[in-house]
């Protein structure tokens, strides 16, 4: 089994916000494979079962919030590391650009952070999504929990769901971050 995890937070409240930008691609590509996320009875996530090439794919939104992510893996004690493709944003990328990376540390991402506690590993595979940098006067939390117009955020979403597409169909996550690191719409 493989698990696509969206990170983001759940609620109204945070929807389309720039943190969320991974509950967004995730939920782009469900729909490219015709199926919708749904919450299952007392469970803390979102999740749409894929079939690719004989294996399950388990897409998944946590509803955990962001800082407590890694509280869902519970749920699939047997998964490795090595099998989690992670979708969330990143502020060292401008808006419209992604950057896939297998393993490394949680450069500060608290969802990132949440995850590699829970697993005891940061060897999973990571799709960022830019979301630049805050404004001068502007928080990072308010930058990252803010809704923004910016169409170069619509483009890295859609991007790092092709992305994700890809590797749910079963292409080499090493073919799939030299098609797309640092891709934007110029190119």
């Amino acid at each position: 089994m493989k698990l696509m995890l969206g990170l983001g937070n759940p609620g109204t409240k945070y929807e389309h916000t720039r943190h969320n930008v991974g509950f967004d691609a995730v939920q782009s590509c469900a729909a490219f494979f015709q199926v919708k996320l749904k919450k299952r009875c007392f469970r803390l996530y979102r999740q749409a079962r894929i079939a690719s090439l004989g294996q399950e794919v388990l897409m998944v939104q946590p509803l955990t919030y962001m800082n407590n992510s890694g509280a869902i893996l519970r749920h699939w004690p047997d998964v490795q590391a090595h099998d989690i493709v992670v979708i969330c944003d990143q502020m060292d990328l401008p808006p419209g650009m992604i950057r896939i990376r297998k393993g490394g540390s949680s450069a500060g991402h608290n969802g990132l952070k949440s995850l590699m506690e829970h697993l005891g590993s940061g060897d999973f595979t990571r799709i960022y999504i830019g979301i630049g940098r805050p404004a001068e006067n502007t928080s990072v939390v308010d930058h990252v929990l803010g809704r923004t117009t910016d169409p170069d955020l619509q483009i890295g979403i859609e991007l790092a769901a092709r992305a994700l597409k890809e590797l749910v169909e079963g292409k080499p996550v090493e073919e799939v971050l030299l098609a797309y690191n640092r891709r934007n719409r110029s190119t």
